[in-house]
């Protein structure tokens, strides 16, 4: 940015006056005043204020007074075209030096037209620089008037049309991005607090627009706030990371807790007006990828356990006793799905517990040393309704109850929170019960366990009814 010459009179122009295409940086004429006196800021008060106005813009100014004399030019004038205040001021018009001789006169017009109509005029010329070279610039120009109401001159503001494109291009981008995007943008500042929360993001949020801001993250997010506000934290300090990130959430909200994943990127937000580079917060974009990221991981799991139930087949194929048969298709399938299982099989009327993995450690599944042992279940209990319904229960602790009662009065591992009972039928006959159990620190059992199991429970029945028509039962 630049001062123009904002005061005091200055020598004659020489023969090439009347066109005003003199020599860079030639003599200008005593009548034509370097401020323009009824112009704001002449006068010697206002001389020194004025240059460092002009010099502080970020925009190209210059100002013309009623004759068309050129009498503001600042510094960003003078980088866009290269001709300094001092060889642009007492200048009339721009023919011979800042445009085209053909062009000059169309230019002027159409400046100074500027100053006695109301408003601003936006034009677009291409102008010429000091070395030679052409640009198209975008202009601005207002008329100005004297103390008396008369019209006084014409400043004109331009820059680089391919600037103003630029700029225009990114107020729009956000815009757009803070409106109608298909992600969640959320701008936070540096308290971590939302100052600017899009359509999509609020949705995503649980709340309206308005009512977000300001917030707290930790009113918005149960669980998985410590991360999110972590990673805001890492981009206000170090910058932003070099690729987005997955971050599982838990949302309160009116139809309760949601578990949410959201695929997010982080840009720290500086200001543009300091020297050096100030923070303003954090731009947080994110989109909701629960859906995909949970049919992703079914498929690794049902990847995981089609491969288990392969090695268990051809382990078990290769046992002589068919019960150590059903005990190794339980080892390889209680990996990543249980932490114990139970096989309790039918005598008469009653279930005795035949196989086991231990009840306080984490161990293969076992024959019970000795014979079986009759399992104690009170009526009611979900082995039992498996038996009776001839088909799969799913049950669990009471959500904040005592775990280890539960398990205990269910005859059950005293950690155990989580059951699954899938009956064991061959050729036609129930032959008993499979249970699987987890801890409390795992979810609960969901549906598509329960086909998992049932299919666990199908081949170990096989590998039973083979063993129990071994021995002539």
């Amino acid at each position: 940015m630049g001062a123009s010459r904002s005061s005091g009179t200055t020598d004659e122009l020489g023969p090439d006056e009347d066109s005003g295409s003199g020599p860079p940086g030639g003599p200008v004429r005593p009548d034509v005043p370097v401020s323009g006196e009824g112009f704001p800021g002449s006068g010697p008060d206002g001389s020194e204020l004025l240059a460092a106005l002009l010099d502080g813009m970020d925009a190209a100014l210059c100002a013309f007074d009623a004759g068309g004399t050129v009498t503001h030019w600042n510094r960003e004038a003078e980088r866009i075209l290269g001709w300094s205040a001092q060889e642009a001021v007492g200048r009339k018009g721009f023919a011979g030096w800042a445009a085209r001789r053909a062009d000059a006169e169309e230019v002027q017009t159409r400046l100074m037209s500027a100053m006695g109509a109301p408003g601003r005029q936006v034009h677009e010329f291409a102008l010429l620089r000091k070395d030679g070279g052409r640009v198209l610039v975008r202009t601005q120009s207002a008329g100005v008037r004297g103390a008396d109401g008369q019209p006084a001159g014409v400043y004109c503001a331009f820059s680089e049309v391919h600037a103003q494109i630029d700029l225009e291009r990114a107020i729009a981008l956000s815009e757009a991005l803070l409106e109608d995007a298909s992600w969640g943008v959320v701008l936070v500042d540096v308290d971590l607090r939302p100052t600017v929360v899009n359509a999509y993001a609020s949705r995503a949020l649980g709340g309206g627009r308005t009512t977000l801001l300001g917030r707290p993250l930790g009113e918005l997010v149960v669980q998985g706030v410590e991360e999110l506000e972590a990673a805001l934290h890492h981009v206000l300090a170090e910058g932003a990371p070099s690729a987005p990130a997955e971050l599982w959430v838990t949302l309160r909200t009116a139809e309760g807790e949601r578990r949410r994943c959201w695929r997010s990127g982080f840009l720290r937000l500086a200001s543009p007006l300091t020297e050096e580079p100030v923070p303003l917060g954090v731009g947080w974009l994110f989109r909701d990828v629960t859906a995909a990221k949970l049919a992703e991981q079914e498929a690794d799991r049902l990847r995981f356990r089609t491969s288990q139930l392969h090695r268990a087949a051809r382990t078990a194929s290769e046992c002589e006793d068919p019960m150590e048969a059903a005990t190794s298709l339980l080892d390889f399938a209680l990996a990543g799905f249980a932490d114990h299982v139970l096989v309790d099989l039918m005598a008469g009327e009653r279930l005795v517990r035949t196989a086991a993995t231990p009840s306080d450690a984490p161990g293969p599944c076992l024959l019970v040393a000795g014979g079986s042992i009759p399992a104690r279940y009170a009526p009611g209990h979900p082995a039992l309704q498996s038996v009776e319904r001839t088909g799969t229960v799913r049950t669990s602790a009471a959500a904040g109850g005592s775990g280890p009662a539960w398990a205990a009065e269910r005859r059950w591992p005293r950690d155990a929170a989580h059951a699954l009972c899938a009956v064991l039928r061959s050729r036609g006959r129930t032959l008993g019960v499979l249970t699987f159990l987890r801890a409390a620190n795992r979810a609960a059992f969901e549906r598509q366990d329960t086909a998992y199991a049932e299919t666990v429970a199908a081949r170990v029945a096989g590998a039973v009814d083979l063993a129990l028509a071994t021995k002539g039962v």
